[in-house]
């Protein structure tokens, strides 16, 4: 009976060992990111036409905690949905940072709704306008690059799966109840900090046809928020918002400011500061917090009792737990392409 027993576990052991052996030949990391990764795999996830999108177009694999924030946030206003990250740095051959070298891309990619993918912009931008001027490009000469080509992934990503985009420094408070909208930034001007439509939506089409027609890499934003703005104006008869009213044209929402912009991009030093009562922002759904005005280095510091340092409590906790520190330690926020 024992050498019966011996066998048979000397047999499940060389089987488990073959198993092994032939899965080390097909990949060269065994502790690589998931299959789920691919690009078929991205495909399958965002067919439903309901997704946030959030990008990072340079190398950096440690997330800031801001952008944690945001992607933590989103994630937890929007359970039901996938949060896709796309990350420049990132490959299919990546392997799993260790948590203690890279806490807050270990922590988002344990999120049950967050997905992380490589971004690879020659495929994304297949099949658009922005395929040709892609490949004509030399992206290390032109001015602003991190940026415009987030502009131009956000644009395809959107027109070719849907869904809803979503800046890295964007505070989700409560769901948007708009398929297809853009935000304003100011009376009669938009963002595209944040925006979304359903797949194959002809304004994005014509947007990115318009990125090639007028494309400037030395005039900032002009691939962005002023492409956006001008096509709007193509389209709508823009006018000033009445009250906190949102205005329509045709299929298109033009959300009020005070929807993610209540806080304007000349008073960004409010969030870093000490408010008698927090304001409940009940006309908003998510928050900019104008990251790109940062170049100072506010931090969001433990114990400040600044309403930014309130807003990481309530919406997005498991950074604010892991990621922020007291004074000694403040941790700021790092300048990105999706921090606009």
């Amino acid at each position: 009976m024992r050498k019966e027993l011996q066998l048979s576990l000397s047999v499940t052991l060389l089987l488990v060992c073959g198993f092994l052996y032939q899965f080390t030949l097909k990949s060269s990391c065994l502790f690589c990111l998931p299959s789920f990764k691919s690009h078929q795999g991205l495909e399958a996830l965002l067919s439903h036409r309901r997704g946030i999108v959030f990008l990072e177009t340079s190398d950096r694999m440690e997330p800031p905690h801001l952008v944690s924030c945001s992607v933590e946030s989103a994630a937890k206003i929007y359970p039901e949905w996938p949060v896709v990250f796309f990350m420049k740095g990132l490959t299919d051959s990546t392997p799993m940072p260790s948590n203690s070298t890279y806490p807050a891309f270990s922590f988002l990619s344990a999120i049950d709704n967050v997905f992380l993918f490589p971004l690879d912009m020659k495929r994304l931008l297949e099949d658009t306008p922005l395929f040709s001027w892609y490949n004509q490009i030399n992206a290390s000469a032109e001015r602003n690059w991190l940026h415009i080509s987030s502009d131009a992934s956000r644009l395809a990503i959107i027109w070719k799966y849907g869904g809803i985009y979503m800046d890295t420094d964007v505070i989700s408070i409560r769901p948007i109840p708009e398929e297809n909208f853009l935000a304003a930034q100011a009376s009669r001007y938009s963002s595209n900090g944040i925006f979304g439509f359903l797949p194959h939506h002809p304004f994005l089409w014509e947007c990115m046809e318009n990125f090639v027609e007028h494309y400037n890499s030395d005039i900032w934003g002009n691939q962005g928020p002023e492409l956006m703005t001008r096509m709007l104006r193509v389209w709508c008869k823009l006018e000033d918002f009445q009250e906190v009213s949102d205005l329509r044209c045709l299929n298109i929402s033009f959300l009020h400011p005070q929807r993610f912009y209540p806080i304007s991009y000349r008073e960004w030093r409010r969030y870093y500061e000490v408010w008698d009562t927090d304001p409940n922002f009940n006309d908003s759904y998510a928050l900019h917090l104008w990251n790109h005005m940062n170049q100072e280095g506010r931090a969001v510091i433990r114990g400040s009792n600044t309403l930014v340092e309130n807003l990481y409590r309530k919406h997005c906790p498991r950074t604010y737990r892991d990621l922020i520190k007291g004074p000694e330690g403040s941790v700021t926020g790092e300048l990105g392409p999706g921090n606009k």
